[in-house]
């Protein structure tokens, strides 16, 4: 009998083909090497501890099918079948959808509003709103644009950006009638926030609301979007939000690993 045919039958009774599985997962392993840089079949076929002979045939298997790409004299590569089902992932992958179950349980942990949004031209664009249980009203909706300078989720927005960048949307908001701010305070909170990963609210936008917030990142490690969590300033004192970023920056992180990023691929890059 051929073994890559051969049922057998699990606990339940259900018919499954344990070496068919096997192929499959070994054919996903040969994607990954290729991905990691293992590119011609000597370093593939011990990458995979598996015979030449082997990984030659399930190589070959992935480059008919597209998953693969073959040159000569240079070996193999990601093929386009990868590029147009990544293509696909992320057309399908609506941000908000993607963080909705992470911004309902920071919510039913915090018992505080939590915010998503993301960059749009000058301002931040808020996408979604988890009312939280505390009897506070904020005045936020989805739909809203609010200033990146002073709302914890413009900050995370842009910790990514130059010092340049910050003091030009610092400028263009003051002169466009925003409070008059303290420069040099404010830039040394935004260093701190980007070496921190997160950012805060201190009143800046609405009297008596706090807030911390996060970035959520793509595959690439771009910042696309933005969380935060916001209460009255009774809740929310220097310590309390000391302590929720760490609740913050990981909802946030939970986010941009299901939009592909790798926390260990950007400390690499880093």
């Amino acid at each position: 009998m051929n073994r890559e045919r051969s049922e057998l039958r699990g606990p339940t009774g259900q018919a499954t083909n344990t070496a068919g599985s096997q192929t499959l997962m070994r054919g996903l392993d040969v994607i990954e090497a290729v991905a990691q840089g293992a590119r011609t079949l000597p370093p593939l076929a011990a990458y995979l501890a598996l015979s030449r002979s082997t990984t030659h045939r399930l190589a070959s298997s992935l480059v008919e099918r597209g998953y693969l790409a073959f040159t000569p004299r240079e070996g193999y590569r990601l093929g386009p079948k990868l590029m147009q089902l990544g293509h696909l992932a992320r057309e399908q992958a609506d941000i908000v959808q993607v963080a909705r179950p992470h911004l309902e349980a920071l919510a039913e942990a915090t018992e505080d509003t939590v915010h998503f949004g993301i960059l749009d031209g000058d301002h931040a664009l808020y996408l979604d709103k988890m009312p939280g249980r505390r009897r506070i009203t904020i005045s936020s909706r989805i739909g809203d644009r609010q200033p990146l300078t002073s709302t914890g989720l413009g900050k995370a927005l842009m910790i990514d950006q130059p010092e340049t960048f910050w003091t030009a949307r610092l400028d263009a908001e003051t002169q466009g009638g925003g409070p008059p701010v303290d420069r040099a305070g404010w830039l040394a909170r935004m260093h701190a926030y980007a070496s921190a990963g997160r950012a805060f609210d201190i009143e800046e936008n609405e009297d008596q609301i706090r807030c911390v917030a996060a970035p959520v990142r793509n595959v690439g490690g771009a910042i696309v979007g933005a969380l935060s969590v916001s209460s009255a300033a009774q809740y929310m004192n220097d310590a309390r939000m000391q302590d929720l970023s760490a609740t913050v920056v990981a909802a946030a992180h939970a986010i941009s690993r299901d939009l592909g990023w790798s926390q260990e691929e950007s400390n690499d890059a880093a």
